[in-house]
Formats: structure tokens, sequence, C-alpha cells
């Protein structure tokens, strides 16, 4: 009997006016929600990218959010 420990890192970003969206890492890569969307906005193959995408859809002029894992 073997078991598998599967480990699904969360990080939430943080914008200038609180939680802009999270980053949650699983098998099929980095899944970005923008905070308040009731879908994901996608899943993309590297952390940096999936940083960039979630920046994407801030809004206009936003600085860069910090990231925190949880």
């Amino acid at each position: 009997m073997s078991t598998t420990d599967t480990h699904h890192a969360l990080w939430i970003a943080y914008g200038a006016s609180g939680v802009a969206g999270s980053i949650r890492k699983d098998d099929s890569g980095y899944t970005v929600t923008i905070a308040g969307a009731d879908a994901v906005t996608g899943t993309y193959e590297t952390m940096e990218i999936a940083k960039n995408a979630l920046h994407a859809h801030m809004p206009p002029g936003s600085d860069w959010p910090s990231f925190r894992e949880h």
C-alpha cells in the first residue's frame, strides 16, 4: 500500500486596494482567478506567466501585486 502526497500550492495576490486574485498550482498548471470572478481566468504553464496574466486582468494602471503563498 502506498500513499501519494500531492501538494497544491496557493498564492494570493494583493494590490493597493486589497486582494486582487489568486494563483493555484495543481497537476494542470497554474490557475489564475481574479477576485470576485465567477470563473477562472485561465491555466498557465509557469508561475511567471500566471502572474503576468493576473496583473493584465487588473484595472489599467495597477501596480504589480505582491504574491503570498498560503
